[in-house]
């Protein structure tokens, strides 16, 4: 469980934030990850199929990110877990908590997922014109491997495939605990594997 940073300041009794939390989707979520949704996205999935991700696809595994102040959900990320390789299906922050390292978090957890789930490899389908998007999986070691040519289908936009090394190696370690170490940086006291992982 996630503690409360300490006092910054005992003369003035400032107190920061406690770390924003990751935890296995539920049911109960459904209504504030559909809200992160149409906001995030022009075109987002239905209520009805994240319902059937969470008791349907026995390969779906979703997570969800709360802030560490109000505790509502602010992004949430999920991928399907496929023979030996995790395929990211999306991840999703509301507009206006971007910028505050949220991507980072969902996708450490999301690889945090695939790693105790024995899977050797992520991947993921990424807009063209989504520079941000592109950087933030690059950090992670997500390389460009080939494109999908008028993959979306709201304006027929080309998808990126980008995809990792071995997740369960030694060197992919490294680099998770370096950016692992970036995050805890910022948010003092985070735990990026969410609650609930089985």
């Amino acid at each position: 469980m996630l503690s409360r940073r300490p006092e910054n300041d005992e003369d003035t009794g400032d107190v920061s934030p406690p770390p924003p939390t990751l935890a296995m989707m539920q049911s109960a979520d459904m209504a504030d990850v559909v809200a992160v949704e149409r906001a995030a996205y022009a075109s987002g999935w239905p209520a009805t199929a994240f319902e059937r991700e969470l008791t349907q696809n026995a390969m779906a595994r979703y997570i969800v990110l709360r802030d560490g102040a109000t505790g509502r959900i602010a992004g949430f990320g999920g991928l399907w877990l496929m023979v030996d390789e995790a395929h990211v299906v999306t991840v999703a922050v509301l507009p206006e908590e971007r910028r505050k390292g949220y991507g980072s978090i969902l996708v450490a957890g999301l690889l945090a997922v695939a790693i105790e789930h024995e899977m050797a490899l992520a991947t993921l389908e990424v807009r063209v014109s989504n520079d941000a998007a592109r950087a933030l999986y690059r950090d992670f070691g997500f390389y460009e491997v080939g494109m999908r040519k008028r993959y979306y289908s709201d304006n027929h936009e080309d998808a990126v495939i980008m995809t990792t090394e071995d997740i369960q190696g030694d060197a992919y370690r490294k680099r998770l605990a370096r950016l692992a170490a970036q995050l805890a940086g910022r948010y003092p006291g985070i735990d990026l594997v969410p609650a609930g992982l089985t």
